[in-house]
């Protein structure tokens, strides 16, 4: 594994000259390292279970020793290994192949009562798997350096920085990357059920998926704002890189972090924004913002040590947001976009040969109304649509720049 890392570096140097002669990387440059490690084809989309995610696991680990983590899985070592059935058919009820996941679990002893919890999943889909690609073609690599290898290496950031910070001692730190995430949290499950950890000395989770798309309006999604009395309040006090948040308070989520809340546990889930490259084989390392991973790894790092002495942190029950706005049979077909932060439901991407496109919307419109529904938040715009049926027209409103554009949709 350490043959691959040199040649990684050496991929890495050969497109900075100053590279080599150095000593160390810097902490830009090793956030590069390790995002292209483990979104290169080598690794074969990282699916759970398979050979590619086991040298993911593997290179995690080694990562974690050479930073000078404590292993902390099953039996002293780096793993917390689980089985579970995989099926290619999302559908399937039964049946299905026995793999081995393995959660990859490092340690910060600083001696302290409580002990954060920070966690990145670390798998992806393979060459596309069934009812997760969002891809259609031929099998290719799903390299997911987004998703989510760009929060492995925010985690592995937090890991250096809070081996040697002395302002951030007042709690344990346990490093958790997770295997199987996209198969429905199934890592973050199975360690929460049989855990190699004490999770009654937990004190809060913080959960980095998605993180390496920072745009030009640095805005940062936090989710689970309302799982505690003091996240709001905490957050609003940090300032790094220019980055604006924009959070929502349920604890429930599509990531690792539900596990963690649903055991009354103080969690927040930190991501920059879907994009058009999500669950395809383009979400490839060229197109990750590294700046962007240091600032929101630095922006948590200071939300960290500015909680090093509030000591356990109180742990509140919210709502589950996920779940609000009713359900519907039809779509615009597009990608909202999450870290918007005005009125109305800005259009981040626009898929082919779906209504939007039909009918004329594009990428950066904003959406105020959808028949006779206005539309200030994207719950408005669940609504709206959940008044629908195939085959139903619509009269949609957007904003186009400077302008009201109105477009007739057919779903």
């Amino acid at each position: 594994m350490r043959l691959v890392f040199f040649t990684i570096v050496f991929f890495i140097s050969s497109l900075s000259p100053n590279l080599m002669g150095q000593e160390a990387l810097n902490p830009l440059q090793q956030l590069q390292v390790d995002v292209v490690y483990l979104s290169s084809n080598l690794l074969e989309g990282r699916e759970a279970g398979k050979q590619g995610e086991q040298l993911a696991g593997r290179y995690i680990a080694s990562r974690f020793q050479e930073i000078g983590l404590e292993p902390k899985g099953l039996g002293g070592s780096w793993f917390h290994p689980f089985e579970f059935d995989f099926n290619s058919n999302p559908h399937a009820t039964t049946g299905g192949e026995k793999r081995t996941g393995r959660n990859v679990v490092g340690f910060i002893d600083n001696k302290a009562p409580q002990t954060v919890v920070i966690g990145a999943h670390y798998d992806h889909l393979g060459y596309g798997m069934p009812g997760a690609s969002l891809y259609v073609g031929d099998p290719a690599v799903h390299n997911g350096a987004d998703d989510n290898a760009s929060g492995v290496a925010a985690m592995l950031f937090l890991a250096e920085y809070l081996k040697n910070d002395t302002k951030a001692r007042g709690n344990n730190y346990l490093l958790l990357a997770f295997s199987a995430e996209e198969l429905g949290l199934v890592g973050s499950k199975k360690f929460i059920e049989n855990p190699s950890f004490s999770i009654g000395n937990i004190n809060y989770m913080l959960n980095m998926d998605m993180v390496g798309r920072l745009n030009e309006e640095t805005v940062l999604a936090i989710n689970g704002a309302g799982t505690s009395p003091v996240w709001k309040n905490e957050l609003s006090k940090i300032s790094v890189g220019g980055i604006k948040i924009k959070t929502t308070d349920s604890g429930v989520g599509p990531s690792d972090h539900t596990s963690f809340y649903l055991k009354d546990l103080p969690v927040l889930h930190f991501f920059t924004g879907q994009h058009t490259d999500y669950h395809k084989p383009s979400d490839d390392s060229e197109l990750v913002n590294y700046q962007g991973i240091y600032d929101v790894s630095m922006f948590m790092a200071t939300l960290i040590e500015n909680l090093n002495g509030a000591g356990k942190l109180v742990f509140t029950k919210t709502k589950d947001e996920s779940q609000q706005g009713a359900s519907f049979k039809v779509t615009l077909g597009v990608m909202p976009d999450y870290v918007f932060d005005g009125e109305g439901m800005r259009i981040d991407a626009v898929m082919d040969d779906k209504p939007a496109m039909k009918a004329g919307l594009e990428k950066g419109d904003v959406v105020i109304q959808i028949g006779d529904v206005a539309v200030k938040t994207i719950y408005d715009y669940m609504d709206g649509l959940a008044k629908f049926k195939k085959g139903d027209k619509a009269k949609v409103k957007v904003k186009r720049k400077d302008q009201v554009v109105e477009k007739e949709v057919e779903f």
